[in-house]
């Protein structure tokens, strides 16, 4: 959890792409410092869906599925921000729609 800034100044300054798999919050502070950056919001088909999702993990407490939950629903807020929304109701056609986004980039 956090990701070195150096790691990514280095990568950037050597010319390289980065791809960061960070939550909403970490996005928004990378967005602010990286104007140019990509952002790619993967989102659940609906919150019942997260919710059942949640739940089959078997990982988390009902308390923590409770703030995740709410939680969620700021974030969902926040996919405006981003540069494309993919809805991951299947994984392949989420993950073709990622890669076709970032190849057009």
């Amino acid at each position: 959890y956090g990701t070195l800034r150096s790691a990514v100044v280095d990568d950037l300054a050597s010319g390289h792409d980065v791809l960061l798999e960070i939550d909403v919050q970490g996005a928004l502070k990378v967005q602010e410092r990286y104007p140019d950056a990509r952002l790619i919001f993967i989102e659940p088909p609906s919150m019942a869906e997260l919710e059942k999702r949640l739940r089959l993990r078997g990982t988390d407490s009902e308390e923590q599925i409770e703030l995740r939950l709410d939680n969620a629903v700021w974030e969902m807020s926040q996919r405006s921000r981003y540069n494309i929304s993919i809805v991951n109701d299947d994984i392949d056609t989420a993950v073709d729609e990622t890669v076709a986004f970032i190849e057009a980039q």
